[in-house]
């Protein structure tokens, strides 16, 4: 496998990663049927779905982006997340495009899936940076990024228009040399989880 171009699937106890293909189209519109009314990220509706996985499509075959299939412990899918804007040169990646199912929220489920895409970004890929952004306002996103040990970069301020908002977006990151003290803190936090619904 070439870990910078193919999608692999990592599987946890709560989570599955798994490459999206474009049969996944009804399951992740079902997923994000109860996220229409969020204004700090662009939700994909039947019109857009597929433009949307046609950009996702294109930054595979850039070698920017790894797109996956979030599927909950009943294989059901959940949502989605992806590594963007990735550069091999300069070893690092952004986890984003995160979307779930209002059902898996606050569940193991995101914390489970931040960890094998964390590990793989460092103990695979062997990056040296992984960022994650957010929009200011998004309190809960967050609370959740630095729960993980991320630390706030800094704000893009007027960084993006999504929906007619003005979006101030929140950088965060995490060093290699952070991630066994971060990996340490994620496993702490997973274990909070074993025995809760996922």
């Amino acid at each position: 496998m070439k870990p910078w171009r193919e999608v692999p699937t990592l599987a946890g106890r709560h989570v599955t990663l798994r490459p999206m293909v474009r049969e996944d189209r009804a399951g992740l519109l079902d997923a994000f049927a109860g996220l229409r009314h969020l204004f700090h990220t662009t939700v994909p509706s039947d019109a857009s779905i597929d433009a949307w996985m046609d950009r996702i499509d294109n930054d595979v075959a850039a070698g920017r982006g790894l797109p996956f299939t979030v599927l909950d412990s009943e294989g059901r899918i959940a949502g989605a997340t992806r590594f963007l804007r990735m550069s091999k040169g300069h070893r690092r990646v952004e986890i984003g495009g995160t979307l779930y199912a209002p059902r898996v929220q606050r569940t193991g489920l995101n914390t489970e899936a931040k960890f094998m895409l964390l590990r793989h970004a460092f103990e695979v890929l062997e990056v040296n940076c992984v960022q994650i952004r957010t929009d200011f306002l998004n309190v809960a996103s967050r609370r959740a990024i630095e729960r993980l040990g991320a630390r706030m970069d800094g704000v893009l301020r007027g960084h993006l228009i999504l929906n007619g908002h003005h979006r101030d977006s929140v950088v965060y990151s995490i060093l290699a040399h952070e991630w066994p003290g971060v990996r340490r803190n994620i496993e702490l936090l997973m274990a909070r989880y074993e025995g809760a619904p996922a």
